[in-house]
């Protein structure tokens, strides 16, 4: 593995950091990238490739933890509280959180096929990046100015299904999970910082158990000759996702989902002109 093999894995690994959790798609971002880098590496098959989006997926996803780790230690009942009933009847439970996953999960088993097989492609990311920007400008538009949640401890089970029947457009390939499930959060009242925490904590779950299966069922891609290639991805990936979610969590309220979804917009119309 030379200089240029971790430059690439290294870079690879900033996008997948920089834009797994932001409202802007990183399943579009990694499908250019893939077309431009992953598929011009001797090493890399089509089937070394994938493995390798999984690997610095769960990179991301160790981030998350890190940061909301007190939250997680909270929800999985590892935190010590005092008798103060209230206070712990009024923090965020697990239950919620699963009542978030429920309505993406279900139908992400069933169309798993489906959308592997013919939302893959430039084409429909495009499609997704823009119908997801268009969300998320209606989010912003009707946002409260005096919002019902201000932490995720305020966070109602109704708001928490609300959120995740609007996640299950994040199924489609460019519309993104943590834009669809920030606007979800923001059309139900939350502030955008809560619906942001909220997106962040359901989606360790759920990226966890698919790229967990996903990893298993391609043990055996990992090579001598991509393993370099593999651990320095999950690295860059893990240490800059690190960076953007802190950044990303001091920011979304002053500066909310618009200029994300211009991005998305500018974003399309570039990639539009590139490759047609």
């Amino acid at each position: 593995m030379d200089l240029i093999e971790i430059l690439k894995a290294i870079i690879l690994g900033l996008v997948e950091g920089l834009t797994e959790f932001a409202p802007v798609s990183s399943t579009g971002h990694m499908i250019i990238v893939d077309d431009m880098w992953l598929k011009s590496e001797a090493f890399l098959t089509e089937y070394v490739a994938n493995t390798f989006k999984i690997v610095i997926q769960l990179g991301s996803i160790l981030a998350v933890v890190v940061v909301f780790r007190k939250r997680f230690y909270d929800l999985l009942g590892l935190t010590k509280h005092n008798n103060n009933e209230a206070m712990r009847n009024h923090r965020l439970k697990l239950s919620q959180v699963i009542v978030g996953l429920i309505p993406a999960g279900v139908l992400g088993v069933l169309f798993e096929d489906y959308i592997d097989e013919h939302l893959f492609s430039t084409e429909t990311v495009l499609i997704g990046l823009l119908l997801g920007a268009i969300l998320m400008i209606i989010a912003d538009k009707f946002a409260l100015k005096d919002p019902v949640a201000k932490t995720v401890d305020q966070i109602t089970y109704r708001q928490a299904f609300t959120v995740g029947l609007i996640q299950c457009f994040s199924l489609w390939p460019g519309f993104s999970r943590s834009g669809a499930t920030i606007s979800g959060g923001v059309l139900t009242g939350m502030s955008h910082k809560t619906a942001a925490d909220f997106t962040f904590i359901m989606a360790v779950p759920i990226m966890a158990g698919a790229s967990g299966l996903s990893l298993l069922k391609n043990l055996q891609y990992f090579t001598i000759d991509a393993l370099p290639f593999f651990i320095v991805g999950f690295i860059s990936a893990f240490v800059f996702a690190l960076v953007s979610i802190k950044f990303f969590l001091k920011l979304i309220d002053r500066i909310r989902l618009v200029p994300f979804a211009i991005y998305r917009i500018v974003l399309v119309v570039v990639v539009w002109l590139i490759y047609f």
